[in-house]
């Protein structure tokens, strides 16, 4: 048999990863085995474990698609911004989990539906994986970095108010994600322009009107 050319593995790799996120949407993590992935994908029963040393391997390949497409777009925009607020910071986000695909890691078009869904049950993974639970630490003390440099600089440019604590409310903004994306997926808030609007509304400073066009 020909050897896989590494464009030729990078596309099954990436069909496996496809077929097990289709299971671990529909099926959940711990209902769906590397049979039904590679029943999914339309491969051997063995196939996967070419690519893959363990479905616990897969779920942290979609569990860092499912967390880029929702923090990547606020690290884009602290490292540029100098004057975001924290409404802001939580636009960039929003504006990324209203579409209907992303771009995953290796180019690949993916169903934006489909890795949230798997990125809620990543949540109950932390407490039992310490791979994935090292992984996502690293991830979160990233991103909370990157908000809390932007909401500093926010600050000095006088639109983030001195009294907020930047790594205290580096915390909110990912809470308010997190508490989005749970929403979403398990009890249906789709309104991510409402959702983003009422932010922008409830973040104003005291007394401001609202002059937003209605």
């Amino acid at each position: 048999m020909p050897r896989l050319t590494p464009e030729r593995r990078e596309a099954k790799r990436a069909e496996i990863v496809a077929a097990a996120r289709r299971c671990f949407s529909r099926d959940g993590f711990h209902q769906t085995s590397m049979p039904d992935i590679a029943a999914e994908a339309g491969v051997s029963a063995g196939a996967p474990y070419r690519y893959y040393a363990s479905k616990d391997d897969i779920i942290l390949a979609i569990a860092g698609d499912a967390f880029r497409l929702i923090f990547t777009p606020i690290e884009q925009l602290a490292a540029g911004a100098t004057g975001a607020t924290v409404a802001d910071l939580v636009a960039a986000s929003l504006k990324a989990l209203s579409a209907e695909t992303v771009t995953d890691a290796a180019g690949h078009d993916v169903p934006v539906e489909e890795l949230l869904r798997c990125a809620v049950q990543t949540w109950s993974e932390l407490l039992r994986n310490d791979a994935a639970h090292a992984h996502a630490l690293e991830g979160f003390e990233s991103v909370r970095g990157s908000i809390a440099g932007a909401l500093r600089r926010g600050q000095t440019a006088g639109t983030v108010a001195p009294a907020v604590d930047p790594e205290h409310g580096a915390r909110v903004v990912m809470g308010l994600l997190h508490g989005f994306l749970l929403q979403r997926v398990a009890f249906g808030l789709t309104d991510t322009v409402g959702f983003n609007d009422d932010i922008q509304t409830l973040l104003q400073n005291p007394g401001r009107p609202d002059t937003r066009p209605r």
